[in-house]
């Protein structure tokens, strides 16, 4: 009679054990429901991000460059500068695309330029640089105007 007791009551324990944490569906239920109204929530809460003013600035770097197709003028709008010809060839075939018309040029350190925009004046070239800084957000931000004196 020992030796069932002894089997017994470890075995009632295993079982109450083992029923008393197993997880209720209710209880999966209401967590998932809590997390979808967290979503709900947070979704409404979301505000949208908005580009940075820019100031425009007349800042142009003075680099002398080697036009490789064509001629271009004294104040250039930068969005490009790849040690690769094959990246700046890329760049240049996708603005070609949306309608501009592209120059390469190289440098004395060999890095290959790409101009989409060409000028008498800094000014002009400023507001082109800013324009297309608005336009193609958040790509080129970093565009700039090349002196080529």
């Amino acid at each position: 009679m020992k030796a069932k007791f002894y089997l017994v009551v470890p075995a009632l324990c295993l079982f109450v054990i083992f029923n008393g944490c197993k997880s209720k569906e209710s209880a999966y239920k209401a967590a998932y429901e809590a997390a979808k109204q967290k979503e709900v929530e947070t979704v409404d809460e979301v505000v949208p991000v908005q580009k940075p003013q820019q100031q425009s600035t007349a800042h142009a770097q003075k680099e002398k460059v080697t036009v490789l197709d064509g001629t271009i003028k004294q104040f250039n709008v930068v969005i490009g500068s790849f040690s690769n010809k094959t990246n700046a060839v890329s760049l240049k075939g996708r603005m070609e695309k949306d309608g501009y018309t592209v120059y390469l040029a190289q440098n004395s350190r060999e890095m290959y330029r790409v101009i989409v925009a060409t000028f008498d004046d800094k000014s002009s070239a400023a507001a082109e640089r800013d324009r297309i800084k608005d336009k193609y957000y958040p790509d080129f931000q970093d565009a700039w105007i090349l002196d080529n004196n």
